[in-house]
Formats: structure tokens, C-alpha cells, sequence
């Protein structure tokens, strides 16, 4: 565990969101986010939140599946009231005169949608995507459908217009893909030993943490998306091609080997998030390519029998 206790702290360089406090400090040569932990909403239980743990993990997982993510390291921090929490630094990305666009404000820019920036409607979201013309919009898309399957691998329930987006350099007119943030609200960040603990010991409660809840952020039909319904359901080929490029990258050893390797766990922590994304990964996403193994097999026999 790294402590950033005497690290440098920049403080002409703040951060927005409501996800715990932050602050910029210098590491080994470099400028990191510092995110605490913030005070949970739902459980009464913790102190505080995990989020600085589904943060490490979750943007490690996401590299493992081939998506860049923003590089996270683990450590401790102690306040002025000599209290040690811990802590996530996420490299700041922005250095060297790059600057965040997040895709709200990118869709805000896009005078034929019908929402605002922070609309999450799908239908409104893809809309944008096309119409944008910083990024090629395929590549884009694809983005979005790659994040949506490990988010859904992951458990995510907050990823909004306002936690993805492009970094934009204004000086030599380029863009590109911002590396995955912001995934402090993966992997049930509210749940303390206790919980996981009572989760592992009830196959119900897995199974409602699986099709239940969490849902996406992103509203499809008035509702918000639940991620095996709508994998399940092939509606979307875009999102049939992501759930297909994901799948064939999920490496159970090598994420396993990632939470075992993990600073600071307790061994109930550990358990819990390999077998959360193990029941995820079977329930959700194997279920969802077989659902399209199996279309495309009758689709195939179709044609061949001229039907």
C-alpha cells in the first residue's frame, strides 16, 4: 500500500462529481486524482464506501479486456485528524494540454438531439454518436458497446454522459478516445464484510444482485436497462459484435489473480468479487452468447434450407 500522505498537492487543479471528495497531488514525477471514499447513502453498516477498491479493480479489469482505462494504484492517506483512509490515485490524464470532453457535453453539442447533454436515453445516446464529428463514429460506437459489456460484467450502475467521453488537444486539432474513468460504482461498492458475507452465503441474493439489480444508468423504453434482459434479447447487433469481442477477452485466471494481488482485502472481500464476476460472467454475458450462438445458427439453417 502506497501512503500519499506527503505527497505535493496541486492546488490550482480541482475536480467536480459527487462521488467523494478529491484532490490533485504529485507522484513520482506525475499528477494523480486522490479520491476518498465517500460517506455511503444506502448502507448503515460502513463508514465508508468501497469505491476506492471497485475503482482499482474495476479499470484494471477493463485493461484486461483490452479497453484503456485510467491507471489506478491503491494506498492510504492521513488527514489532519490523524485518521488513515483508504484511498485511489488515478492518473491525470489531462497533462500536457489535453482536455476532457465528456460525451455530455459533446452531445450537447449535437443541435438534433432531442435531450439534453445528460440525457441518457439509448436511442437519444446513439443518436449523438452519429451525428458527433470528432471521433469516426463506428470506432466510437464501438467504444460505447465495449464499455456497456464490462459494465455489465462489472456491475456498474452509474455510468452517465458525464463519466466517459474524448480528450481533445485544441492546439493541434485532434481527439481520441478518453481512457474508461470514473468506475467507483462497480462491484457494490456499498456493501460491507458483513453483507458480502450474508450475499455469499445465499444463492437468492446472488441471483437478485445479478438480475435484479444493478441496472444501467442508460434508459431504454422509459426504464432503466436491465444489462442480462437487454444483452439476452440480440436487439441490438452493435452490441451482439461488443458482447463477442468481450467475451472472447474475459480471462477468469487472470482477474482472479488481480483481486488476489489486491492490497488491504480481507479474504471475504476476495471471495466476494471472484464470485460475483464469475456469476456475472456465466449468468449474463456466457448466457448472452449463447442465446447468439444459437441465432446465428438458426438464421444459418434458414438460408441453407431456403426458408
Amino acid at each position: 500500500m502506497i501512503d500519499f500522505t506527503q505527497c505535493e498537492v496541486n492546488k490550482f487543479r480541482a475536480y467536480g462529481g459527487a462521488n467523494g471528495n478529491k484532490i490533485n497531488i504529485r507522484y513520482q514525477g506525475e499528477g494523480y486524482i486522490l479520491k476518498f471514499p465517500p460517506v455511503p447513502t444506502r448502507s448503515k453498516t460502513i463508514r465508508c464506501t468501497n469505491s476506492c477498491i471497485s475503482e482499482y479493480l474495476a479499470c484494471h479489469i477493463f485493461e484486461l479486456l483490452g479497453i484503456k482505462a485510467q491507471e489506478t494504484l491503491l494506498g492510504t492517506y492521513t488527514d489532519l485528524q490523524g485518521r488513515e483512509k483508504l484511498v485511489v490515485a488515478c492518473k491525470d490524464f489531462t497533462e500536457g494540454g489535453k482536455r476532457l470532453m465528456e460525451f455530455a457535453q459533446l452531445k450537447n453539442a449535437c443541435i438534433n438531439s432531442e435531450q439534453s447533454g445528460y440525457g441518457t436515453d439509448l436511442r437519444d445516446i446513439l443518436q449523438a454518436i452519429e451525428e458527433q464529428t470528432l471521433i469516426p463514429a463506428g470506432q466510437l460506437k464501438a467504444h460505447f458497446w465495449d464499455m456497456f459489456i464490462a459494465d455489465a460484467l462489472l456491475g456498474n450502475f452509474d455510468r452517465h454522459n458525464g463519466n466517459w467521453g474524448i480528450l481533445v488537444d485544441e492546439e493541434s486539432q485532434t481527439a481520441e478516445i478518453a481512457p474508461v474513468y470514473d468506475c467507483g460504482s462497480c462491484l457494490y461498492p456499498q456493501l460491507g464484510a458483513h453483507e458480502m458475507q450474508a450475499v455469499l452465503e445465499d444463492e437468492r441474493e446472488i441471483k437478485r444482485r445479478i438480475y435484479e439489480y444493478p441496472t444501467s444508468a442508460i434508459m431504454n423504453g422509459g426504464a432503466k436497462i436491465s444489462y442480462p434482459r437487454f444483452i439476452a434479447s440480440l436487439q441490438n447487433e452493435d452490441c451482439n459484435q461488443a458482447l463477442e469481442r468481450i467475451s472472447a477477452k474475459i480471462d477468469m485466471e487472470q482477474i482472479e489473480a488481480l483481486i488476489r494481488q489486491t492490497p488491504g482485502l480481507l479474504p471475504v472481500q476476495r471471495d466476494f468479487y471472484e464470485v460475483m464476476i464469475r456469476e456475472r460472467k456465466e449468468q449474463i454475458i456466457d448466457c448472452g452468447m449463447a442465446q447468439l450462438m444459437e441465432s446465428r445458427e438458426h438464421r444459418f439453417d434458414g438460408m441453407r434450407f431456403g426458408m
